[in-house]
């Protein structure tokens, strides 16, 4: 059954904007359905909380309910956060401070792909380059998953778990245990996800199951409530298919270390030091056997990519003054790639466990940063930044490897350097304690990352020079606008975030780029990457009204568009008009909610062009999915919650997807289908 889109935002738009309402304070959702932007640029929610619909256990997943933000699906898991139409590198992903990098040439691995929500006290999005803190690029913004600072005044211990039932065989469970006294504490954090196949409206699978664990450990010394030192370790893996290519992830392991200090409130001019270092190493395996059915007549095929990444930083906020607050510090990184694979003959005649590593590429960045906020009255400030980043890569590379033919890399053992140069200024303006007018110019330089980099070949036609991109694209040049504002009064709560942006030596990647044959008459097609220049702009919008103390509706809007103005047509990669329109009921014990969302079609793309994760694949129609979801609640941290996604049983893909592959039993579809109808049943508990 699928509702008009006319008549359900008729509806939707009847629920949430009454002719009359009671003046009556927001009430918190039970079940989050998209988060408001509640600070400048700043989007903050428990990741831990229902969600619908209900994500996969991953970070990407977890942060499509944000206006504004999509996900690049591939399967059941692991897909690509997007923010605004620009993915990967564009938006920084830090977790607890730390910076992690996959390993898969292909994007199988995301950065989200080792994010377990549940072992995380909060998310936060940072929209634009209006940050210096959180390291260089940041187009888009930053996502931060965090977890907040544990002291114990009295000994004591604390208990949190959860477990999630769904449909398609899917189960979610996790635990988090938490002890000590005033002089430190211990913890331990366990999560574990699995589902099957899921289907799509037409009850066709998508090839897409998966499974995930992690265990973290956590041991902390505090000597007053305003000193931390902490040490911490964490262990994950997992497997999981995809219905977008021919090969599934069968290993996903990741091992972490961090040490991290923390001293606040110090008094005086010197108020808080930060300083942190951390070791992540990721190895991962993709082979075309394990989880599917390996075509008849093909080699088993094994590729075993591997990324480690150490770095650290240290921050320093200083108080001039009683209006003054500035924060300086320096963060470095750096990580190296390498890459075995199976030998001549297949997995099971010379396995890729009998091969050498050969390192293919190393990065290195050092940067300095400072960022001030001054109040300039007792309602106004200017918070402004300013970023230096020393960058270089190294092409380990001897050659380059061309279907099944091995070529000599033009840019073997050529380094690259680079001075790369950020900075904001944004003035704020406060109409109230809770709303905020603001207006901000942000400039940053990003560099290439591995994908564009050592991953694509450039354009030209001269074979030999072409076949690296290494020393052919140039960084990223953004300046964009900001300006927006948050609004609170009795029982409206409401924000408008706008951006205007001019992006010079826009690294675009072009799929299906002709170019002639290797050997012989004939041509070839390959992937490319290439500068171009581009604008692009948008926004979101939403609102919360609460019509008494048990009803409270919700209503936000996300759009944005991207013109490549080198070539004068549409940018790649850009998601279209999206609306999400709730009502939600919440009686103490017992709460309801619907959720209605509503997306337009896609007639503005750019054919095989776009990011280092997907390239369009022409026109998409538009699609309303409505779902629901209720809910008893003992306490505020003991609650049962349920609901059904996509209560219609529609079947649609989104514009922003990797196309369908052939797999073997599977129907192959244009673009990765999304679920059908979901039921899913989360439990909470937490014991003090």
């Amino acid at each position: 059954m699928n509702i008009p889109h006319n008549e359900a935002l008729a509806l939707a738009m009847a629920a949430a904007f009454p002719l009359t309402a009671i003046a009556q304070a927001a009430l918190e959702p039970i079940v989050v359905t998209a988060p408001p932007m509640t600070a400048p640029l700043k989007v903050s929610f428990d990741p831990r909380a229902p969600q619908q619909p209900l994500p996969a256990n991953d970070g990407a997943s977890l942060l499509k309910a944000i206006p504004g933000m999509s996900v690049i699906r591939k399967g059941g898991t692991d897909g690509d956060p997007m923010f605004r139409g620009m993915a990967a590198s564009r938006l920084n992903i830090l977790l607890d401070g730390e910076q992690i990098l996959g390993g898969c040439g292909m994007r199988m691995d995301p950065p989200t792909a080792y994010i377990f929500p549940d072992a995380y006290d909060k998310v936060t999005l940072l929209k634009g380059p209006q940050s210096v803190r959180y390291g260089p690029g940041a187009s888009a913004g930053t996502v931060l998953f965090e977890r907040n600072p544990t002291y114990f005044a009295e000994p004591g211990w604390q208990v949190k778990g959860a477990l999630t039932g769904a449909s398609f065989g899917r189960h979610d469970e996790f635990l988090d245990v938490k002890g000590g006294n005033a002089l430190g504490y211990v913890q331990g954090i366990a999560t574990h996800a699995q589902s099957e196949d899921y289907e799509d409206g037409d009850g066709k699978r998508v090839h897409s199951k998966y499974e995930r664990h992690s265990a973290t450990a956590i041991l902390g010394w505090t000597p007053d409530k305003d000193t931390r030192l902490e040490l911490s370790a964490i262990r994950s893996d997992g497997e999981a298919a995809y219905a977008d290519r021919s090969m599934d992830g069968s290993k996903f392991d990741r091992t972490n270390y961090g040490l991290k200090f923390e001293k606040e409130n110090m008094g005086g001019l010197l108020d808080k030091v930060e300083a942190q270092v951390y070791y992540n190493y990721v190895d991962h395996v993709m082979d075309n056997y394990k989880l599917r059915q390996r075509p008849a007549g093909t080699l088993a095929m094994v590729s075993n990519p591997d990324r480690r990444t150490t770095g650290g930083r240290l921050a320093f906020t200083l108080l001039p003054g009683s209006q003054t607050e500035l924060v300086l510090g320096a963060d470095w990184q750096n990580n190296k790639h390498t890459l075995r694979k199976n030998g001549m003959g297949g997995e099971f005649m010379n396995s890729y466990k009998s091969q050498g590593r050969a390192e293919d590429a190393n990065f290195e960045q050092y940067g300095l940063f400072g960022e001030l906020t001054q109040q300039l009255t007792g309602a106004s400030r200017l918070v402004a930044g300013l970023r230096n980043d020393q960058w270089d890569a190294d092409d380990k590379r001897q050659a380059i490897a061309i279907g099944m033919v091995n070529r000599p890399n033009p840019s073997a053992g050529k380094q690259r350097d680079e001075s790369l140069n950020s900075g904001f200024a944004r003035y704020e303006y406060d109409f109230s304690e809770a709303s905020t007018a603001y207006v901000g110019l942000g400039h940053t330089e990003r560099a290439p990352d591995y994908w564009e980099l050592f991953n694509k070949e450039a354009a030209g036609q001269d074979n030999g020079a072409s076949l690296s991109a290494f020393d052919k694209i140039d960084p990223e040049k953004t300046n964009q606008l900001d300006l927006g504002i948050t609004w609170k009064s009795g029982p409206l709560q409401s924000f408008v975030s706008a951006f205007y942006g001019k992006v010079n030596d826009y690294i675009l990647v072009q799929s299906n780029y002709v170019k002639p044959a290797l050997m012989g008459m004939g041509s070839r097609s390959t992937t490319i990457a290439r500068n171009v220049d581009a604008t692009t702009w948008g926004g979101e919008a939403g609102l919360q009204y609460a019509f008494s103390p048990q009803w409270k509706g919700m209503a936000s809007l996300a759009y944005v568009r991207g013109e490549n103005d080198t070539d004068d047509h549409a940018l790649g990669q850009i998601p279209p008009l999206e609306g999400r329109f709730g009502l939600d009921w919440d009686g103490g014990k017992w709460s309801a909610g619907a959720l209605l969302r509503l997306v337009a079609r896609q007639n503005r793309y750019a054919l095989n062009e776009g990011n280092i994760v997907g390239q369009d694949l022409g026109e998409s129609g538009g699609f309303g999915v409505f779902s629901v979801n209720g809910g008893y609640r003992w306490n505020k941290d003991t609650r049962i919650t349920f609901g059904v996604d996509n209560l219609f049983d529609k079947t649609y893909a989104e514009f922003i997807s990797r196309g369908g592959a052939m797999v073997a039993g599977y129907d192959q579809i244009t673009r990765v289908n999304e679920p059908g109808r979901s039921v899913w049943l989360k439990a909470q508990i937490a014991l003090d």
